[in-house]
């Protein structure tokens, strides 16, 4: 089984306080194309919240699980922790909510990659990954997530055994990479068909 988790409990501080993930783009929000990506990829999808009234946001969204963090404040380790508890998938797609262009082509390339690594992580060079675009194996996230101590992403890949895939291997699927762009501004709405103007989630 294959799940999705899509991280939603940030506090959007960039975006003005707005929630990004109702921001629109071809006349669909972010989390409704997020969610389009996954449909036929995975077997569920499961949003995390920061607390049980973020998650009245989704309730009118059908075949989509919600929860809120359990370790509140901890940023995206903490929806990490909660996703992965609640997650039936033995196999995890981990998404940030602001990255409208997910490929479903992309996302089942890494399902696939992960083989028997504990996570399948794009990778642009040595110093840039792509936590927050990755799939991960389900008891391995929760092994460390029960006794780490520090907040950092990277920290927790390197304690993995990682499979690096090199984004240009993904270039077959999606040429521009635009599966990457992610939106922290407001104003990169106005550059998102551009994909050299999308930022990217590196660590």
């Amino acid at each position: 089984m294959r799940s999705a988790v899509v991280l939603a409990g940030g506090e959007a501080r960039r975006a003005n306080g707005q929630e990004k993930y109702f921001f629109t783009y071809e006349g669909k929000t972010f989390i409704e194309r997020l969610i389009g990506s996954f449909s036929g990829v995975v077997d569920e999808i499961i949003i995390v919240a920061r607390s049980p009234e973020q998650c009245t946001r989704f309730q009118t969204i059908s075949n989509v699980t919600c929860i809120s963090d359990i370790r509140q404040g901890m940023g995206p380790i903490g929806g990490l922790h909660a996703g992965s508890l609640a997650a039936k998938g033995d196999l995890i797609f981990v998404s940030a909510c602001d990255m409208p262009c997910i490929d479903s082509k992309v996302v089942s390339y890494l399902f696939e990659a992960i083989g028997t690594y504990d996570v399948a992580i794009p990778q642009w060079n040595e110093q840039m990954l792509e936590p927050l675009h990755a799939v991960y194996r389900r008891t391995a996230l929760l092994s460390y997530l029960g006794s780490h101590t520090s907040l950092s992403l990277r920290t927790m890949i390197q304690t993995l055994n990682a499979r690096y895939v090199p984004v240009d291997d993904l270039r077959a699927m999606d040429q521009d990479l635009r599966t990457f762009t992610n939106i922290n501004k407001l104003e990169e709405l106005e550059h998102i068909n551009i994909s050299k103007n999308g930022t990217r989630g590196h660590i």
